[in-house]
């Protein structure tokens, strides 16, 4: 395994760089200089430093435009000093009013409903990968990592100020990013890329730039600026320490579940993150006793009547520099998976040539492991500590790459391990095309606890897997080919890998035109295809997808599918699927910010029991703001499914209800006080099933948070929660007519301090 991880790396030492790389692309040059005096981040732009400062004022409607002049105003400057980036922007607006800028959290933005503004930075010159640093009009910070093979991630957040003014004729912006918030090679002088950002949401939403963003290209970073003149910026030395100091007292039942609560239990924790940058392209991490707890719950998704384990995003600060190191076509890497560490470790950067990352973490255990399947997947509890490390490299070579990952989980009582390896790829022979690939192998010792899960027998597992995809795209015709397999043994613990023992082929194709002058700003049509067979040959699902995608007015999108598909259950029966499916998603003003259902109607299957039925899906999320202040978000989420009894009769099996209200009141930029009201509810009847499960099963959890923020890592919070499960109350003769309710299981209150001190 160990030389299957850097075969890939060897065969290309022998390959010509130009083989592999596409054309560096760039949109018009920009050359800065030195601030001229001292600048004010106040909002207002009548510092005599700007008068000297680049002047950037070509900009580029890319949305719903092809490249167009905008149809309102901007202006951009950028300078620099010994310690800062600073950028400045004069927006434009014939009704400032219209402005869509409520008060908020911190990277609580969205691009159909928010009026934001600012500047991406590719500070090593990669033509690949950059970072976001935007606001909106009322100073609402958003920051996030955007990877030309990854996608955007707004998880990681970065040290920098901001400040803005609405005027009579729209709002400015003034921005001053620290060198030490900034990844750059060594040397002097620096040639980085930038690009010049405003988001104009309106009938449509608009998206101007300061680089032209073709139709038919590949890639988003690759187009941006080139940014000259920098001399002399800091080369490293960088430190911050976050000492944090956390409280929790927690009620729990004082016997079983419907018990009343006993007696509290008070913990306290004191830790801290510690940040240092070596030099400018460099930076190692190291937390002690970290706080992993989350100050927001995961939105509760519908597991009634699923195959394979559900996804939840990464929203924890250690985990998150370099994120786009961590993302490769197989999802080997779920930092999630590191549930309760005791300390942890990582040093992220670049030398000789290749980005790097290597992550180690001592896991105290908890929580729970995903154990694969072919039809579906398991989870068991974790009660064992182990050692997590976790090691990419990436190798830059013109707009393509080539890279190696590996991840270790030993158990610390020596019990057991998974180790996974393998190299991974992505080339652009042209501006239309993106081929990419990952191949892993993983090595693994089974725990001997089979009381928590059969496989685990004290078994050696060895597999592998692969995925490989092209994706072709140009101005109208687009099409993506994608082949995948894992074979049965393969395990990534570290990582998301629910499905193993399978080989699937699938792709897309569809067909874009844009009217121009109507209700909308553009037509898809398209046709998706996918089959999917065990190690064995025998189906085990296929599915052709007709559908067609529009975007409207309104700062719309909507989106119609006919999923026609076969489905191989546990006990070994094809069953066919066919159904409407849809999507809608609308943002028309800044009261109704966000309007959106999904769903999908007709035949279904009933998985816990192998055989077919009728049934809906049907998902409902709004967000509302009566004041620039208030914002309130619901979600209600629905699944039924109907099946046939013994007398063939129509019958409902269960109906499930995930309803969710969550209201946010930001007093400034800065504080915030958030309520989040979460239940989850199952009905069914026993009768219909195979097993015996209970007639009704419910969770419900609340929270109360109040927050301020003087920056990412300098808050302070208090929270409050409640978690309540719905019991079962005893039936039988002479017993009154049985009531539910909603039982406490635990009662906590929470407290955390923590202070970023800067060097």
């Amino acid at each position: 395994m160990r030389h299957a991880v850097w075969w890939w790396l060897f065969i290309a030492s022998f390959v010509p760089v130009r083989a592999w790389a596409q054309p560096q692309l760039s949109g018009d040059s920009i050359q800065i200089s030195r601030a001229t005096s001292r600048i004010v981040v106040d909002g207002d732009l009548s510092d005599p430093a700007w008068e000297h400062a680049t002047r950037v004022d070509k900009w580029y409607e890319t949305q719903p435009g092809d490249n167009l002049e905008p149809k309102v105003k901007n202006v951009g400057w950028l300078t620099y000093d010994d310690g800062f980036l600073y950028a400045a922007f004069e927006f434009q607006d014939p009704n400032p009013s219209s402005l869509r800028a409520p008060f908020s959290e911190r990277d609580n933005i969205s691009g159909n409903a928010t009026d934001y503004g600012g500047v991406m930075i590719d500070g090593r010159d990669t033509g690949t990968t950059g970072v976001f640093f935007v606001a909106t009009p009322r100073n609402i910070q958003y920051d996030s990592i955007t990877d030309d093979s990854s996608g955007e991630n707004s998880s990681p957040d970065f040290f920098w100020d901001s400040a803005t003014k609405i005027t009579s004729t729209g709002w400015t912006l003034e921005m001053r990013i620290p060198f030490s918030s900034i990844r750059y090679r060594r040397g002097d002088p620096q040639t980085w890329r930038v690009m010049l950002y405003r988001n104009y949401p309106r009938d449509f939403h608009y998206q101007f730039f300061s680089a032209r963003l073709p139709r038919d290209g590949n890639c988003f970073v690759c187009h941006s600026n080139v940014l000259t003149g920098l001399e002399r910026l800091p080369q490293g030395g960088h430190f911050v320490a976050a000492p944090f100091a956390t409280a929790t007292s927690v009620a729990t039942p004082s016997g079983d579940v419907g018990a009343p609560l006993g007696p509290t239990a008070t913990s306290a924790r004191v830790g801290a993150d510690v940040k240092w940058l070596p030099n400018a392209d460099n930076a190692l991490d190291l937390t002690i006793k970290p706080d992993f707890s989350q100050v927001e719950s995961d939105v509760a998704q519908i597991s009634t009547n699923q195959r394979f384990a559900l996804f939840y995003p990464e929203k924890r600060p250690f985990f998150l520099e370099g994120v786009d190191l961590f993302a490769t076509p197989i999802q080997a890497v779920y930092t999630r998976t590191i549930t309760a560490p005791t300390a942890g470790g990582r040093a992220t950067g670049k030398l000789y040539g290749s980005r790097y990352t290597v992550l180690m973490a001592d896991d105290a255990g908890g929580g729970s492991q995903i154990v694969p399947g072919t039809i579906g997947s398991s989870v068991a509890p974790v009660d064992f500590g182990s050692l997590v490390i976790v090691a990419r490299a990436k190798k830059d070579m013109g707009l393509s790459f080539l890279s190696a990952l590996t991840t270790d989980r030993e158990r610390l009582d020596g019990q057991g391990h998974n180790r996974v390896a393998g190299p991974d790829f992505q080339w652009r022979p042209s501006g239309t095309n993106v081929v990419s690939g990952q191949l892993l192998f993983s090595d693994t010792l089974t725990p001997t606890q089979t009381a928590l899960n059969p496989e685990w027998t004290g078994q050696y597992l060895n597999g592998h897997a692969t995925q490989l995809q092209w994706n072709h795209g140009t101005t109208h015709l687009d099409w993506f080919a994608q082949y995948r397999d894992a074979t049965s043994g393969f395990r990534a613990d570290t990582g998301f890998v629910p499905q193993v023992g399978y080989r699937d082929v699938n792709g897309y194709t569809g067909w874009t035109v844009r009217p121009t002058d109507f209700f909308l700003s553009r037509v898809r049509t398209f046709l998706t295809l996918d089959r999917q067979v065990n190690m064995s040959g025998e189906v085990i699902n296929t599915d052709v997808e007709p559908g067609i995608g529009l975007d409207t007015k309104m700062n719309g999108f909507v989106q119609l599918r006919v999923p026609d598909n076969q489905v191989r259950t546990a006990a070994g029966d094809l069953i066919r699927q066919h159904q409407l499916a849809y999507y809608v998603q609308f943002s028309p003003s800044q009261f109704f910010a966000l309007l959106q259902s999904d769903g999908e109607l007709g035949q279904a299957i009933d998985f816990a029991n192998s055989r077919p039925g009728h049934g809906a899906t049907l998902d409902f999320s709004a967000t509302i703001r009566p004041t620039i202040h208030l914002e309130l978000a619901f979600v209600e989420n629905t699944q039924w499914l109907n099946v046939h009894d013994a007398l063939g009769q129509p019958e409902r099996l269960f109906t499930a209800h995930v309803s969710r209200l969550k209201g946010t009141y930001a007093f400034t930029a800065r504080m915030f006080i958030r309520a989040i009201e979460q239940y989850v509810s199952t009905t069914r009847d026993p009768t219909l099933y195979t097993t015996n499960p209970p007639p009704h099963s419910g969770d419900f959890s609340g929270s109360l948070l109040v927050a301020y923020k003087l920056n990412w890592q300098s808050v302070m919070y208090v929270g409050y929660g409640d978690d309540r499960e719905l019991t079962q109350p005893l039936v039988g003769p002479g017993l009154p007519p049985p009531a539910q309710h909603l039982t406490p299981l635990d009662r906590q209150i929470f407290v955390k301090v923590s202070y970023a001190f800067q060097r």
